[in-house]
Formats: C-alpha cells, structure tokens, sequence
C-alpha cells in the first residue's frame, strides 16, 4: 500500500510503500507559493507508479491548500505537462508547462 504525506519539518512530501520510505518530493514555501525543487524515488520501486502517486498526491495537496506552485523539478514539472488538470496550479513566479 502506498501513502504519501507532508512532512513540513523537512520540507518534503514523502511516499511510503508497505511502511518503507520509498521516495520524497522536496519543496520550499515562498508565501502562498510551494517551490518543487527536486523529487526522488529509491530505485527499488522505479517503474510501479510510485513517482506519479507521489506527484498527484502532492499536487492534490497544494490545491488543497490553496497555494499556487513553482514546478523547478523536472519530475514534476513534467508530471504537469502530462497531466494539464494540474497547469492552473502554477504561479505567475514559475514558467507555465505547455500543455
């Protein structure tokens, strides 16, 4: 089973898979703004959907919030251009995905 959660304190979303860390989603908070800036998962659950839960669940969050995003990560900023549901996230401060 997979769950993601914010962990403020680190400044990340992590994922879990069976109670193992599997990956994290790293952000700073500019104001209202969340900043991706990088996202990681262990190689041991590549290519099982655990990057893009990790994602959505993140990007759900911010919306959630009602903050707006800076996608600097490649990782997500690539999930967003994948995934045009998520572009109205994206703050004035960051570049827009073509989508």
């Amino acid at each position: 089973m997979m769950s993601v959660r914010d962990v403020p304190e680190r400044s990340r979303y992590e994922i879990t898979v069976d109670g193992r860390l599997a990956g994290h989603a790293d952000y700073h908070d500019k104001g209202e703004v969340r900043v991706f800036v990088h996202t990681e998962v262990d190689d041991a659950f590549e290519g099982h959907g655990v990057g893009s839960t990790l994602a959505r669940e993140a990007l759900d969050d911010v919306r959630a919030s009602g903050r707006t995003l800076v996608p600097r990560c490649p990782f997500i900023r690539a999930y967003i251009e994948r995934h045009p549901e998520y572009a109205d996230l994206v703050s004035s401060q960051g570049s827009r995905p073509r989508g």
